[in-house]
């Protein structure tokens, strides 16, 4: 009788061992919380405690980016609006402009307004955007400006996925699955 009951008790266990596993890249306890001082979309200073109570996807790039930003908000938005109401209404989605010089509150605004209603872009000086960068361990730079005073702003294409508790969990890729991706936003979500 324990032979029969054995195998079934390792599959159920095991099964259970696998869906405590994150599908992203595991940044647990390899990140610090989330913490800054910037400026939102509507001009006012704001904390990262004022976003404590949902699940954060903290992403950092510009809004005259022509590819990686609006690939990356664009393809989070689309996971976000896979899962059910529920889960979109406990998710938001942090845009943390590095270039303070274009992207004022109003283009901010005009900016994550394209993407659905929980985008929320944010900035800072220099100072303020140099330290949440260190932090997380990001850079950014700027390139040479055109003769109409454009230039390009490299940046990474990483996500950082907080829980509620402004906890590091993740860090979700662009060479990760949407699949992937949505089971551990749903996950994050569940850990409330």
């Amino acid at each position: 009788m324990r032979q029969l009951f054995m195998p079934v008790f390792v599959s159920l266990w095991l099964m259970g061992c696998a869906d405590q596993t994150w599908q992203t890249k595991d940044i647990s306890g390899l990140m610090p919380p989330l913490a800054f001082d910037l400026v939102d979309e509507n001009g006012n200073d704001v904390t990262a405690d004022q976003f404590l109570g949902k699940s954060t996807l903290l992403f950092f790039g510009f809004t005259h980016c022509p590819d990686i930003c609006p690939t990356t908000l664009a393809r989070l938005d689309a996971v976000i609006q896979r899962l059910e109401g529920a889960y979109r209404d406990d998710i938001q989605v942090l845009f943390v402009s590095v270039d303070p010089r274009r992207d004022d509150p109003t283009t901010l605004s005009t900016y994550t307004n394209a993407f659905g209603p929980q985008f929320i872009g944010l900035t800072g000086d220099k100072a303020a955007l140099d330290k949440l960068t260190r932090r997380y361990r990001v850079t950014y730079g700027y390139g040479e400006e055109d003769s109409s005073g454009n230039y390009d702003v490299s940046h990474s294409s990483a996500v950082f996925a907080f829980n509620e508790q402004g906890e590091a969990r993740v860090l979700i890729r662009d060479s990760d699955p949407m699949d992937a991706v949505a089971a551990d936003i749903k996950r994050l979500v569940n850990e409330g």
